[in-house]
Formats: structure tokens, sequence, C-alpha cells
């Protein structure tokens, strides 16, 4: 047998593995079989044995068999953020098919905990279910689980809020690491579990999300928003990103360099790397990116990408363009090699392909939903509750008797990402399993809704569709809850069921808000004169395509319909229970009260519909206020996927305790921390502010350094810093060292009883070429102490830890400068201090001398950033006119001559001092010829020298990529 010239000894050996002649296509012989081969062999050994049209089809989500080799079906992508959630099933039209499982607190609460190793065997449990899930039906289960989500929570108005982990990017990035290793299992050579991380990158707006920009400079994107993907990929806790919906700088993330470059660079493992559902048409449709399907999906496995998660189970759409951007030459075979193994890299991390199918293959569904992670989510959920506020209240002693009211009293909710929930233990059933006598009320308001033009009501009629009834009777009658945002849910009393649009006609037929489109939302809106108008609120009418018709009218023939603000029905708003009033008078007769408020994860805020503020709604604000009234021993449980504006409450209500949305556990837990059986020690992981107005204006405000957003530069007062979190003891930091690249204290539970603590360690840069952080979390440490009980919690803290991104020369710098280390039980609780002196660099002077890149610049205002082509590199535009960008600390040589590098067309001027400041020159650009054909323009300046700040102010229409003075 010959072999071609430069074969390895190894792979030749692999070519001359004896084939009898018939033998079965799934021969076992085959190298790519062999567990015992490098990964590396194995996969090449499989993808020389595929053809062009098998590699092509594993672009797809849904990897079709190849039964020539024995290889099955294999989908991307089930759903796993805090539990087994959904996937879909191709055999029966995609159905998005709803796991009964394990579910854990939402991302958010999973943070809370601030604790990776707990995190991890909560990714461990879940690995277990999904392993399970996939032992009963392998075509709807698949092992590429779709989390987690490390997205920082920038904005608490951002709709997915309780998807991610942190507004802060190392507690985000070590979370994620844990719950990650979780889920992979601890085998050096397989997975139990495939995680991906989502979404990459700079993603934290919803409205219109594939049409909108992220604008983030060089060193926010490099410091904050890549930080947590880098932490979990150079862990080794995911296997893959998705791309976001969002544009970055003004390209799709779909088509971001960055996933075939530096997430590739961040991991030792080989990554699979796939798009969100239908970006790839984005591409071609909303964003109009790209003409033709072809050259997107060209361009979509150029960046980076290796999976089409679109047009469901079909993949021949997909094919059909990869195959047309072959024949046009804008992709090679050897593209289309390197994505089918990175797609088959971690089947065989999987185990699929070994004879035994790996050491997860035995796992049964006998783990799903299993005592023991009942147990587990009990605990974490305990672990996650933060003790807001504590006059002394809590731990409330066992027995006597406890009103617990609110509209999530006897409520549990999943959410999109959460699993269906396989038992409910709600805050009222812990409490009651406590207290002697408990009595309840939802603190929903009873009304009617009567046409003013005809006297008639709204209704439940015959099959329970939504017309008029002359009568007010209990199918005329609603419960009506306040969910914030004036967004309220309207349940009929006749039938217990939720009013919903369902596409028309008007139905009361839902147990819950549900669904992609979430059609059981209404806005009550008070016209002024006593009467009001029913408006439509479900998430269909965030898209401009139905802007103005989403008012209630009520025809001649007595049916609801939708039509325009002008043409809405007036109605009485009739109250006939007055909810708060009715609470109020329960919690008086009690020894405590316990209000529970908060958010229905589906409605006024997730996925595809962003908060509009913080605050809670109304009715909820206003049934805090009548029972603290009535009893002064109250405490408010909020159930909430966001932080919450509970301004009142904190000056006024003794005790203040938070949950996510925590699984079927949530009673149980709640009430553990209650009354004492569990201390709590849970920490926020976002800032709590006072008010929205503390807030930018703009949810798209994605420089948090210009803006002054999060703990990290905020400088407004919050209502609860990051990293809050009260125990019902106490505990005692001693003096720190210093010392070795290590700081260490002595921390003591200084309390009467056993409790965790979250050690946390800031640092603060005093000097800086640049604006730093206020402080920044460098590290933690969670420690359990017994009454009387001292540790030493020892941090790593290197000058290297302490490195900044370096605008001017687009790299990373340790400058020599003093910091102040400090160490508290809060990011604003911070109990001790201490100093570090690094010795490291002095950023030099600008040089502009030498190109240098426009998006560099130090300070702007009025500008965007832009693609500089369609495959990479970022440029800068004017959003209007008088946009600038500033180049501080420039060493001038008397250089007289400016050059610019720019597309369209327009004027750049060139400044000292400020961006009106003296006029030095300007450079005018006729015509590029396009926005992406850059051309060469000159302009002579007035000399000048010394150091000094150079403003740049381009024209609206122009893009300026590079520049120099000399």
């Amino acid at each position: 047998m010959r072999f071609r010239r430069g074969l390895t000894a190894l792979a030749a050996a692999l070519l001359v593995v004896p084939l009898a002649p018939g033998a079965a296509h799934a021969d076992p012989a085959y190298p790519f079989r062999d567990p015992t081969l490098p990964l590396a062999t194995r996969v090449d050994d499989l993808v020389g044995r595929l053809t062009l049209d098998e590699k092509i089809s594993l672009l797809h989500q849904y990897q079709p068999a190849i039964p020539r080799l024995g290889i099955g079906l294999f989908k991307t992508g089930t759903e796993a953020l805090h539990g087994v959630a959904w996937s879909n099933d191709h055999r029966n039209n995609s159905a998005k098919i709803d796991a009964t499982a394990t579910v854990f607190p939402q991302a958010v609460g999973l943070a809370s905990t601030w604790d990776p190793a707990l995190i991890t065997r909560v990714g461990a449990a879940v690995g277990d279910e999904l392993r399970g899930f996939h032992a009963q039906d392998p075509v709807v289960w698949g092992l590429n689980a779709w989390a987690p989500v490390v997205n920082l929570l920038r904005d608490p108005r951002w709709g997915r809020n309780e998807e991610g982990y942190s507004e802060d990017p190392l507690l985000s990035g070590v979370i994620a690491t844990a719950y990650g290793e979780g889920l992979q299992g601890d085998d050096p050579d397989h997975l139990k579990v495939a995680p991906t991380l989502k979404h990459y990158a700079a993603y934290n707006n919803e409205t219109l999300r594939d049409r909108t920009s992220s604008n983030v400079p060089q060193r926010v994107l490099n410091e904050y928003d890549r930080k947590p993907f880098e932490i979990a990929l150079r862990n080794g806790a995911a296997t893959g990103a998705m791309a976001s919906y969002n544009l970055i700088n003004g390209r799709p993330a779909t088509v971001d360099p960055d996933l075939g470059t530096l997430l590739r660079d961040w991991s030792d493992q080989r990554l699979f790397n796939v798009s969100d559902a239908w970006a790839p048409t984005n591409l071609t449709g909303s964003q109009a990116y790209f003409v033709t399907q072809a050259e997107a999906n060209a361009a979509t496995v150029k960046a980076g990408l290796d999976s089409f998660t679109v047009n469901d189970a079909n993949g021949s759409p997909t094919v059909t363009a990869i195959k047309e951007a072959l024949a046009q030459g804008l992709l090679a075979e050897s593209d289309i090699d390197a994505s089918a193994g990175n797609a088959l890299s971690i089947r065989f991390r999987l185990g699929e392909f070994d004879p035994d199918g790996g050491p997860y293959a035995g796992i049964t569904p006998s783990v799903i939903d299993s005592p023991a992670h009942r147990a587990l989510a009990r605990e974490t959920a305990g672990e996650a509750s933060v003790l807001l506020k504590n006059s002394g209240i809590l731990p409330l002693k066992a027995g006597g008797s406890v009103a617990v009211v609110g509209p999530t009293a006897d409520k549990l909710y999943s959410d999109w990402y959460g699993g269906q929930l396989p038992y409910r233990v709600s805050v009222l059933d812990g409490v009651t399993e406590r207290a002697s006598s408990v009595a309840t009320s939802t603190g929903s308001d009873r009304i009617a809704l009567k046409d003013t033009a005809t006297g008639r009501y709204v209704a439940a009629l015959d099959g329970a569709v939504i017309g008029t009834s002359a009568e007010a009777g209990p199918a005329a009658q609603f419960d009506s809850v306040d969910w914030g945002d004036g967004v309220s849910t309207l349940r009929n009393v006749a039938n217990g069921k939720l009013v919903t649009y369902a596409w028309g006609p008007f139905v009361a037929n839902s147990d819950e808000p549900n669904g992609w489109f979430v059609q059981q939302q209404f806005k009550i809106e008070d016209q002024g004169d006593g009467m009001v108008v029913l408006r439509y609120a479900g998430y269909e009418t965030q898209e401009p395509w139905f802007p103005e018709t989403d008012y209630v009218t009520v025809g001649a023939d007595g049916n609801l319909t939708l039509g325009a603000a002008s043409a809405a029905t007036r109605f009485t708003r009739e109250l006939l229970v007055d909810g708060v009033a009715e609470a109020a008078a329960q919690a008086k007769k009690a020894q405590t009260a316990v209000v529970v408020v908060g958010t229905d994860p589906f409605v006024a805020g997730r996925e595809a519909h962003d908060r509009v503020s913080t605050d809670l709604g109304a009715r909820q604000e206003a049934l805090i206020k009548a029972v603290r009234a009535a009893n002064p021993r109250t405490v408010v449980v909020l159930q909430s996927s966001y932080p919450q504006t509970v301004t009142w409450a904190q000056q006024h209500v003794p005790g203040i305790l938070w949950t996510t949305h925590a699984g079927a556990e949530t009673g149980h837990a709640v009430a553990d921390v209650l009354y004492g059986d569990v201390n709590p020690s849970g920490k926020l992981t976002q800032t709590w502010y006072s008010s929205t107005s503390q807030l930018p204006d703009d949810l798209l405000q994605y420089d948090i350094i210009a803006t002054e957003q999060t703990y990290l530069y905020s400088d407004t007062k919050p209502l609860y810093a990051f990293g809050h979190g009260l125990s019902y003891t106490t505990f005692r930091y001693g003096v720190p060292v210093v010392k070795n690249g290590k700081v260490s204290l002595t921390v003591t539970n200084a309390g009467k009883r056993a409790g965790d603590e979250v050690v946390q360690l800031y640092t603060h840069q005093r000097t800086s070429r640049d604006e730093t952080a206020n402080k920044q979390l460098r590290g933690f440490r969670k420690v359990s102490l017994a009454a009387g009980q001292s540790t030493t919690v020892t941090f790593d803290l290197k000058p290297s830890d302490l490195a900044r991104w370096d605008q001017t020369r687009q790299r990373w710098v340790v400058e020599t400068s003093v910091h102040d280390v400090l160490l508290g039980s809060s990011s604003s609780d911070i109990r001790q201090r201490a100093t570090l002196a690094v010795k490291g660099e002095t950023v030099p002077a600008r040089d502009l001398s030498v190109p240098t890149r426009a998006e560099t610049f130090d300070a702007y205002a009025g500008i965007r950033l832009l693609d500089e082509s369609k495959a990479s590199g970022t440029v800068v535009g004017a959003s209007a006119a008088g946009g600038w960008i500033a180049f501080e600390d420039a060493a001038l040589r008397g250089g007289t001559t400016f050059t610019a590098r720019a597309s369209g067309a327009g004027t750049i001027e060139v400044r000292l001092g400020s961006p009106t400041g003296r006029l030095l020159g300007a450079a005018t650009l006729a015509d590029s010829g396009g926005v992406y054909t850059y051309a060469t323009v000159t302009a002579t300046l007035t000399r000048f020298s010394g150091r000094q700040d150079v403003y740049l102010v381009p024209g609206p229409g122009l893009r300026l990529a590079t520049f120099s003075i000399d």
C-alpha cells in the first residue's frame, strides 16, 4: 500500500487497519471508534470518511444520521439554564417539549449563593437529569446544552435579567465556570453534557434586539463584556458559545470574527459555536447585511460559527446556501471540514462513538427529580435567598398566627427557560408548616368593566369567549393583579381562567401567562374622567408592524376585538372587592404578617420585552403599605426575577427577604430562612437602585465607564449595594496581610449562632492615565463558621490580576500605582483596608505620527462605532453633526500633515483642546464610492507641538478608520 508523502507513522498505522469486505457499515474497527486514540486523530479520521454532502449536513442544528457509518441523528441545543427545561421534537413539527424535572433557582438566584462548589453540584444534577432524559428519548433530548448565560446584568430593566448571573464580570465568570464544570462532569476525556455559553456578546436589550447595535468601545468590550466568556473558556467549562442577536459596533454578532479567533484562543479544547434561533436568516432579513443567503452563510462559517439554528428540523435551506457559497468560491471545502470537525468533536467527547457510549452512558431516567435533587434544590434555594433588611423581627418563632398575603403567596412560577415544576411548595405552604394558624389573601382587586355606551359588562360567555352581558355576576367579574409597568392580568371569577387574546377572539382559558407571545397581559388606563380603556399588552405589540391596534373595542355584536386608541371602548371600572383592604384586614388579626409580592416571569419583562422601570406594581406597593399600617410586625418576601425599587419598604418594614423564582422547593426554602433553620447567606449580584431615575435614559447605553453604570463606576447611592446580604449572626474581620501575591485575613463569627459569610475582596487603583473603577471585585470566599469560630481566608492577588486595557496601544497593561485593597461583606460594607504598591508601566504619551486607529479614542460624544468591513474591523462615524472623538495626552512633534483613511463622504476637522477648540485644519473626502470602500485624504495643519489633547470632528456620512499627524 502506497502512502502520501508526509503521513505520520500513527496515521499510516490507522490506514492499514484491516477492513473485511462486506463488513458492517458501523465496523468497530474504524479508528474513529477507538477511544484509546487522541481526539484529534479520531475527528480527522471520521471527517476524512465523510462525503462533502455529509459534512455540509453537519452544519445544521439537526445533524442527520449517516447510516453507512452507523452515525445517528444529533440535535444541538437542549435548554438547561437552571434545570432541564425544554427541547424540540422534529418528529412532531419541531414541537416544544417541556421537561418535568428538578427546577433550581433562576440563574440570578444561583449566582446569589456566591458558592461555586454548590453551583457545581447543581450543574452536576442538571447534567445527570439531561442524561436521564437522553436515555428516554435521544432524538428530543440532545446532550448539547444551551447554558449558561453569561451576559452581564448591566441594567436591571433588561428583559432577560433572570437568565444572567451578575453585573460583575468576575463573579459571572466564576459561577458560569462552576455550573459548566458540573454539567460536563469530572471525567478528563469525556463530557456528561456539552455546555454552550450564551450570548456572545454585549447583549442587554430585547426591544428590536436583532436590529440594534451595541456601541462598545474597546476598553469596555475587553474589560467587561468579553471577560466572563474568557473566564469560563480558559477554565475549560464550556464547549462553545452561541452568538447573540444584536449587532456589535455595527456588525451582526452572528458574523463576529471573535468567534473564530479570541474565543478559540481562550480554550485549549476544540470549540463548537452555534447561532441563535433564526439568526442566520436575520442577516438577509431584518439586518439586511447580505443580499443572498449564500453570502450570509459563507460569512457565518468564516467568522467561526459551526452550526445554523434555523428552519427547525429542515436543513435543506442551509445546505443549499452553503453549496451555493462553495460554487461561488465564497467558501472552500477546508472551511467545511473545520466546522464539521468542530461539530463532531463534542460528539466524540460525549462518548457517542465509543463502543460503550462513554462513562456517562449508564445514567438512567431514575435520576430525574430524585429525592437527592429535591433536597439539593431546597438547599440551593435557601442559600440563594438574600436578607435585605432585618430590624430584629427575624428569625420568626414557630407557632403563632401568621397572615400570608399577596399575589405570589400561594403561587410558584417557572419561566421560559425553566422546566415544568413536578410539584409546588409555595411560601404559604412553607409558613403553614411552621405556624399555629394561617390566614391568607391574594391582595388582588375584584373588578367589573362596564361599557359606558351600552351599560353591558365584559364577561366570559359560553365557551369562555369574552363578550358582554347585562348581568354583573361571577362571569362578569375579574380578579386583577398589577405586575408592574402598568401591566395586569385578569382572572375570571366564574371559571378561574385568565383572559387571553389568543389572536382573536378574547377568551378566558389560561391557567397562567405562558407561551412565546404572552397574550394574557392588559393595561387598564385611566382616562382622567372616571372612565378607563383596556389596552392589550401582549408581546407582539412590541413590533413596529402592530403599533396602533392594541386597544379593546366592543363591537355592535357585543364581541371584543382590537382597534386603534381613538376607537377604544370606554369602561367604568367597578371595584367589587378591594384586595388591598381585604389583605390588610387579615394582617391586622394575626401576630405576624408576611407579604409576598414580586413578578410573574412571563409578565411585564421577559425575552423579547424589556421592562420600563424597576418599580413594583402600584397595587403591590399599596399592599405593602396597607399591611404594614395594619400590623407593625410585617415581613416582605420579594419573589422576583429582577431588582425592585422597594425604597418605602426599606424605610418602614422591619424585615425584607428576596428570592428569585426558585423552583418547587421555594416555600420550604423561604420558611427555612424566615424561621431560622437556615441562616441567610445570599448576596446580591447586582446593584438595587433607589429609583429608576438612577439608571441611564436609554437601555442601549453600553459604555459603563462613560455613563457610570454598575457598582464599578456609579457614584449614586443605591438602595442595596452590589454584594449586600445580611445574616442572623455577625462576622469580625481581622487585619489583612498583603504579601507575596497573597491577601490573608482572619474572619471570626462573633455572634451566637453558626453562619456563612461571603468575604469579598475589592481593589481600587489610585492613579492611572484613565478613569478606573471606584472598586472592582477581585475575589470572594464563602466560609462556614460556628459561633465563636475563626478561620483564615486567603486570596491570590498578583500584579497581573490588576491589568487593565490600554486603548492607546491596544493591549493589557499593569500601571505603576498604589492600589487600595478592600475587604468586606459587600461593596459598600468594607471592613478592612490595606494597600498594595505595584511597579508596572507608565502609559506613554500618544504618538499620533504613526497610523492610529480611530476606535482607540479616549473620549467621545455623538459617535457610532461601525464595521470597517463585513469581515472585521471597527471604525468611527458621527451619529449627528458635531460628534467628536478625543485623543488625550498626545506628544505632538510639530507635524503639519493630517492623513486619514476613511470611507463615505464628508469633512474631518482637527482641533486642539476641545471639540470647538482651535481649528488646525480639515480634510474633505468627496466620495469614496461606498461605506466599505476606503480612500486616503490629507490636509495641511497649522504647526503645533507639545503634549496636547487632539479632537477629531468627523462629519455625518463619513467613516474614519485610521489617521496620523506627521
